[in-house]
């Protein structure tokens, strides 16, 4: 039996989640977690950088990178004092950081996130594997999802077409067949917009059970506007982030139109909840017979709801009923990676992400000299 501790912080940038992930053979329990908020000063630089990162310095970016690795320092230990376990306890930490820039298409593919695993490493004396998507960028691939490998590890069951929808700031889906092939990719938005449009207008962090959004109707045009985004009808393998989804992507589309704030709401939870809907019936032969949720939107019940009505032969629930909370699967999966990278196994899916070929993903910081 060996522990691994998981970090991570979506394009939400809610809070950083960090996982104990118990190893035994093919078996994995999430045997604890913990969401460590994130300072609001810190908060605040992180989404004004991936809102606008042709604006930011080196200075500024070396502030952020530093400050994001303490604070993920901080949440692990937290989590091993939570578990009354000691740095020698734990084999090694999976670190995904804070995603800032992800753009794997063109010239020069590319994606970003910070964290220095090296402040990590040496704050709490423990090995640390970290930057776990560029290799498969280099390899030809998308550099995620990345999670799809993972939730077929823990979730696939022999014989059963399921599927796993991660709704976090970006919402992604796995396609778990019953032959035990594995696809997936990114939806769109997720949360990103409803939470942004939340603390626009309600002055809130997000939108509580999604009571504002049910409260608001559906705006035709608007939505339709939104589905025009050409993202939505690319073939995978795709991925995307808040570059493309972002506050301004949203204004354009509300050019001309004056709908209320609250339908804004409405129309951005059906959007989220109909590309995802989309993407799980791309192939009707393979329909899935169940769908877990996980990642934030898990909680909110109206898009939920809205997922419900579009995908009425599914059984609809989330990942708590094979035992992972829905806002701990990231953090699960990164530490599983971390135990695939020291197994020396490959992490990635080229069906998902579409690199060449299976690679290693990410690379290991040392804690302390043996």
């Amino acid at each position: 039996m060996t522990l691994y501790v998981g970090l991570m912080s979506g394009t939400s940038i809610d809070g950083i989640d960090a996982g104990l992930l118990e190893i035994q053979g093919d078996s994995l329990r999430l045997r604890s977690a913990v969401c460590r908020p994130w300072p609001q000063p810190l908060q605040r630089g992180l989404r004004r950088l991936a809102e606008d990162y042709r604006h930011i310095g080196l200075v500024e970016l070396g502030r952020l990178d530093i400050g994001v690795a303490r604070e993920f320092a901080l949440a692990a230990a937290e989590l091993l004092q939570h578990c009354a376990l000691q740095p020698g306890d734990i084999r090694a930490i999976g670190s995904h950081g804070q995603t800032i820039l992800h753009q794997p298409q063109g010239e020069a593919p590319f994606t970003l996130q910070i964290g220095d695993p090296n402040v990590i490493a040496e704050q709490l004396g423990i090995d640390v594997v970290a930057d776990f998507r560029r290799r498969d960028v280099a390899a030809g691939g998308e550099g995620a999802p990345l999670m799809p490998a993972f939730h077929a590890a823990a979730f696939a069951l022999p014989g059963e077409h399921s599927a796993v929808v991660n709704i976090g700031g970006i919402a992604n889906v796995t396609r778990l067949a019953a032959d035990g092939r594995v696809s997936g990719f990114d939806t769109g938005p997720g949360n990103c917009l409803l939470d942004a449009w939340a603390r626009r207008h309600l002055q809130q962090a997000y939108d509580a059970d999604g009571a504002w959004a049910a409260s608001g109707r559906v705006q035709v045009e608007l939505l339709a506007r939104l589905q025009s985004e050409p993202y939505f009808a690319r073939s995978p393998p795709k991925s995307t982030g808040r570059d493309l989804f972002s506050d301004d992507w949203l204004e354009r589309a509300l050019t001309g139109l004056s709908p209320s704030p609250a339908d804004v709401q409405a129309t951005l939870g059906e959007l989220t909840a109909r590309t995802i809907a989309d993407a799980l019936q791309a192939a009707p032969g393979d329909y899935p017979r169940r769908v877990l949720v996980c990642g934030g939107g898990a909680l909110n019940a109206d898009l939920m709801a809205r997922l419900g009505r579009l995908l009425p032969r599914s059984q609809l629930g989330t990942t708590a009923t094979l035992g992972i909370d829905p806002e701990h699967v990231e953090a699960a999966g990164f530490a599983w990676l971390a135990h695939r990278f020291l197994s020396g196994q490959a992490g990635n899916l080229p069906t998902v992400t579409g690199a060449s070929h299976p690679v290693p993903l990410g690379a290991l910081y040392r804690g302390a000299l043996a």
